[in-house]
Formats: C-alpha cells, sequence, structure tokens
C-alpha cells in the first residue's frame, strides 16, 4: 500500500503506484492479456497466425510493437459479437456507439467488466476532490451512450448521492440544481456553457443561488477559454475527462488538481503515441495518436487499439503525487468524425439517410454551430415536384436523422437548384465552430 494522505485518490495504491512497480504491473498484465486474448479471441488468434506470432513471443513491454492493430472497423466487421472474449451469456450488458455503415459499434462487459468501470469512475470523481458527501447531477444523456450510467454508477462506488437528470429541459435542471443544491454537476462541456448562459437568463446568480463547486466534463473537445468561462460563471473548478465506449467509456484518463494533463489509469491502460501515418511508436512528449491497450477487459479485450486522437504523453511527476502518464489535452482526431453534443456523428451516416428519402434531392449541407450548446443542422433540397414548406417531409427527414444519430438535427428543406455546386470534391460540412 501506498503511504499517502491525498484524499483525492480513490485507489491510491494504484494511483500512487512507483512507476517502477508500475511498469511491472504493467508488464505482468500485458503478458496475461495477450494470452487471454489469443486464446478466445478468433480474430486475434487469425491476426497473431498470419504473423508467425505466438503469445510467448510477448514477454514484456518492450515486444508490446509486435502485436498488431486494433481499429474501429474491426469491431464493425465483426458486428455484433464477434470480438467476444466469453460466452454470450456472461455479458451483463452492452452499450454502443455510432457507426459509419448505418451499424453501432457493440461494446460488451461482464459482471468483473462493471466493476472495474465503476472504480474507474469512481477515481474519475475523486480525482476532482469530489467526495461521499456530495450531490453530483449527473446531466449526461443515459442509454446506449456510456457516459450516462459510466458516471452514474462511477458516483455510486465512490459513495455520493446522484441525481439523474439526464439530457434536456434545462429549465428544470437549474431548478433542481438550486433546490436540491447539487454540488458536482456531470455534462458535457458545450452544455455547462450554454448551463451558464441559461441560469442568468432565468434569473439566477449562479454563485450565490447553487452550491457548484466541481464540475466533471468530458465526451467532446474543448478549449481552455471554455473552461475559464465554466469556472467564472457557475464558481467551480472544471476537470476534463476521457475515455471512449471501446475502452468502457468514460473513466480512462482524468485531470488532477493541477488540471495540467490527464491521469491515465495506467493499471488498466497501456498507452503508446504513434505516427498515425506510418504506425511507428513514438517516444514520450512527442505528438502522435493515442494507442491503447486494455489489460483487465473480460468481455472484449483491446490490444493496440488506434483511438484517432491525436495528444502528447508525459510521464513526468505531478504535483498532486499521482505516478501515471498524462495526456496533455486532446489536439484534435486523424478522422471526419464530428462530435456534437457529446455524441459521434459521421457524414456518410446523414447522407445515407438522406438519399434513402425518396422526397429528398441529392444535394445537401451539414451545419454544426455554437460553440455554447452545439446544433446540427442539415439543410437539403428536395426533389422535383416536392414542396420544400412541408412539415411533414421535414418531419420524417428529421425522424429518420435521430434514428441513426440518437441526437435531433434541425431540418431546413430547400427548393431544387439552391445549393451552391462544385466542379471539385463537394464540401458537405459547415463547421462553424472552427471559424473566427
Amino acid at each position: 500500500m501506498v503511504d499517502t494522505n491525498d484524499t483525492t485518490m480513490f485507489e491510491p495504491q494504484f494511483e500512487a503506484m512507483p512507476q517502477d512497480q508500475l511498469r511491472a504491473l504493467q508488464e505482468e498484465r500485458l503478458v496475461e492479456m495477450v494470452r487471454y486474448a489469443y486464446e478466445n479471441v478468433p480474430m486475434y488468434r487469425t491476426r497473431f497466425d498470419q504473423q508467425g506470432l505466438k503469445p510467448d513471443d510477448i514477454r514484456g513491454l518492450d515486444d508490446l510493437h509486435k502485436i498488431p492493430f486494433t481499429v474501429k472497423d474491426d469491431l464493425r466487421d465483426h458486428y455484433p459479437y464477434g470480438i467476444l472474449a466469453v460466452p454470450r451469456e456472461e455479458v451483463i450488458r452492452f452499450h454502443a456507439s455510432s457507426g459509419t455503415t448505418g451499424k453501432p459499434t457493440v461494446v460488451a462487459y461482464t459482471r468483473k467488466d462493471l466493476h472495474t468501470w465503476s472504480r474507474l469512475m469512481a477515481r474519475t470523481y475523486a480525482s476532482g476532490g469530489t467526495t461521499p458527501s456530495d450531490i453530483v447531477q449527473n446531466i449526461y444523456g443515459y442509454g446506449l451512450f456510456t457516459g450516462g450510467l459510466g458516471f452514474h454508477y462511477g458516483a455510486e462506488e465512490l459513495g455520493a448521492t446522484v441525481l439523474p437528470t439526464s439530457t434536456g429541459n434545462t429549465k428544470k435542471q437549474l431548478m433542481l440544481m438550486k433546490d436540491l443544491q447539487t454540488t458536482v454537476v456531470a455534462c458535457t462541456p458545450s452544455y455547462a456553457l450554454f448551463l451558464s448562459e441559461a441560469a442568468i437568463e432565468e434569473g439566477y446568480d449562479p454563485q450565490r443561488d447553487f452550491a457548484l463547486r466541481i464540475g466533471m466534463f468530458g465526451a467532446e473537445p474543448w478549449s481552455e477559454e471554455a473552461r475559464h468561462k465554466i469556472q467564472a460563471v457557475l464558481g467551480i473548478k472544471a476537470y476534463d475527462c476521457y475515455g471512449m465506449s471501446e475502452l468502457y467509456g468514460p473513466g480512462v484518463a482524468v485531470e488532477c488538481s493541477e488540471q495540467n494533463g490527464l491521469h491515465i489509469a495506467a493499471d488498466e491502460f497501456l498507452v503508446e503515441t504513434i505516427d498515425p501515418e506510418s504506425g511507428e511508436v513514438l517516444p514520450p512528449g512527442q505528438q502522435g495518436e493515442l494507442v491503447f491497450t486494455m489489460l483487465t477487459r473480460e468481455a472484449m479485450p483491446l490490444l493496440r487499439y488506434r483511438t484517432r486522437d491525436l495528444a502528447r504523453i508525459t510521464w513526468d511527476p505531478c504535483p498532486c503525487g499521482r505516478t501515471t502518464p498524462r495526456i496533455m489535452r486532446i489536439t484534435g482526431r486523424d478522422d471526419d468524425m464530428l462530435i456534437v453534443g457529446g455524441v459521434n456523428v459521421f457524414p456518410s451516416q446523414i447522407e445515407e439517410v438522406l438519399l434513402s428519402l425518396r422526397e429528398l434531392g441529392d444535394q445537401y449541407e451539414i451545419v454544426v454551430d455554437r460553440d455554447i450548446l452545439d446544433k446540427l443542422s442539415v439543410r437539403v433540397e428536395v426533389a422535383q415536384g416536392v414542396d420544400p414548406s412541408s412539415e411533414e417531409v421535414a418531419r420524417k427527414v428529421a425522424e429518420h436523422l435521430t434514428a441513426v444519430l440518437s441526437i435531433r438535427a434541425n431540418v431546413e428543406l430547400l427548393p431544387p437548384g439552391t445549393i451552391e455546386r462544385s466542379l471539385g470534391k463537394a464540401k458537405r460540412v459547415i463547421d462553424l465552430r472552427k471559424e473566427g
């Protein structure tokens, strides 16, 4: 047991483990996980055999580069159960995220996996100073998206009180926040900005009427300027949280009180940075694509999973006392995925819906607007002979988009010929958040 008086560590034996011991633990778990994946997941066994690689060839961290990468398409190609390492009957929960083909990316959990995830989320809360005496208002969406239940069970694991308001109904969110004296808010940073604005518009004085002191924000990139505004208006300390559904969900990494990099749960995740083009492993401190290997996952172990997220990793000591590596903020993605309100949206998904409806033409634009509360709008031409003012058609398009994307989109129907044509590659996405 590590000797520490830091009450923000839920599991100090892992969070503040001496780095030589942490590396030894990672090495031991890596060797075990490689054998487990090889013996229980046909995809990995096939890939190892194709490369003439055996589990015994992975003796430690120095051999990690020999293992083939796993990418998101692997999950889609083996949809829905192809990467399970346990019988389906041992899976007690599924979550899912969006995919480009219309098929979601399905992730599975055993009872042990859910306990591990709850522990990781308890660490996440504790890292920001949440204690069992706090009231957590969880505004992440509940359902297939991992955010809602991840933040819910983590708060309960810590022993805090949970107010599961989920998304939407901002006036009620603010009323409950005041009446129940919520102390911790968990939501996307864009919604936190919107809450800040809405509170003032509704006549609240956030720092007088609310008891908020901590914000746990994730599921989408956000700027330091956004953090400063949230903190200034709500009078809280705002913490960045990182994760993705393929890696349990949120809980992979989180900021500490220093707000200078996100501490990775290195006893559960082995991280590398690679050149996104060549796949070459980069030294710590050099920016590259984040690659994670899960070290104890039962239902769906992932080896060297490419996240497409670009960041820099450091093992430098942190004043908080944690010894784990830190992600020095995600700087972007190397694919075309949009993140709107914490939900992954692929332009090809939208195109698939629009082109399947006979009432619509072939030309459309996707518009993402505002840095306060992200809004997805779709401007699409109707087919010849269709009335662009038809509320029935607009409602039909919106319902089809919601069914595929799991978020609402504003639909604007346009007469044929309205959208500017291009002789080259059409610009389908207009992201106004990146302008100005």
